[in-house]
C-alpha cells in the first residue's frame, strides 16, 4: 500500500457504488437540477425567488461531490482490504490507546464504511498521518488542530472485513 495519502483505497463494492453516484450526478442529476432552475427563473424576480435561490444553492453542492467524486475516484486504490500485518495502513482497522481511551476505527477513506457504524479517521487527518506505518506496540504522539500533543498508542492491527 502506498502511504501517499492524496492515495485511498476502496473497497470495489465502494468504487463501484461511487462511479454509480458520480455517473447519476453528472447525467440525470445536472438535469433535474437545469430544470429547477428554469423553473424557478421563470417565476421571475430572482432577487425574491426562494425556490431559484435553493436550486443554485443545490446546484453548488452537487458539483462540488461531483468534483470531490472524481478526484477520489481517479486515485483510488481498487481491491479487497490488505491482510493486516500488524503495520497500520489504508484499509486497515486499528485499536489504539488515544489519549488514554481506546478506540476502534478504519484508516482510509470514510466511502469504505458507508453503512457500517466504525469511525473512519483520513490517513491525511492528524491521527492517520501519525499511526501511518507503526507496529502494533508502537507509540507516538501528534498534534489536535486546537493545539495540544496527543499521545496515541497502537494495540492491535485487523483486517477490515466491511463491518
Amino acid at each position: 500500500m502506498s502511504t501517499d495519502a492524496s492515495v485511498s483505497f476502496l473497497t470495489q463494492e465502494a468504487y463501484d457504488r461511487l462511479v454509480a453516484e458520480l455517473e447519476h450526478l453528472s447525467t440525470t442529476g445536472r438535469e433535474e437540477i437545469a430544470k429547477r432552475i428554469e423553473a424557478a427563473r421563470e417565476e421571475g424576480d430572482l432577487k425574491e425567488n426562494g425556490g431559484y435561490h435553493a436550486a443554485k444553492d443545490e446546484q453548488g453542492k452537487q458539483e462540488a461531490r461531483i468534483r470531490t467524486l472524481q478526484a477520489m475516484l481517479k486515485t483510488a486504490k481498487v481491491g479487497e482490504a490488505p491482510t493486516s500485518t500488524g503495520v497500520v495502513e489504508s484499509g486497515t482497522v486499528v485499536t489504539a490507546i488515544v489519549a488514554g481511551g481506546e478506540e476502534v476505527f478504519l484508516l482510509g477513506n470514510r466511502e469504505i464504511a458507508v453503512g457500517s457504524d466504525i469511525d473512519v479517521y483520513s490517513e491525511a487527518s492528524p491521527l492517520g498521518s501519525a499511526i501511518l506505518g507503526l507496529k502494533e506496540g508502537e507509540k507516538t504522539s501528534y498534534t489536535a488542530p486546537n493545539g495540544r500533543e496527543i499521545a496515541v498508542e497502537v494495540v492491535k492491527v485487523d483486517t477490515y472485513t466491511g463491518q
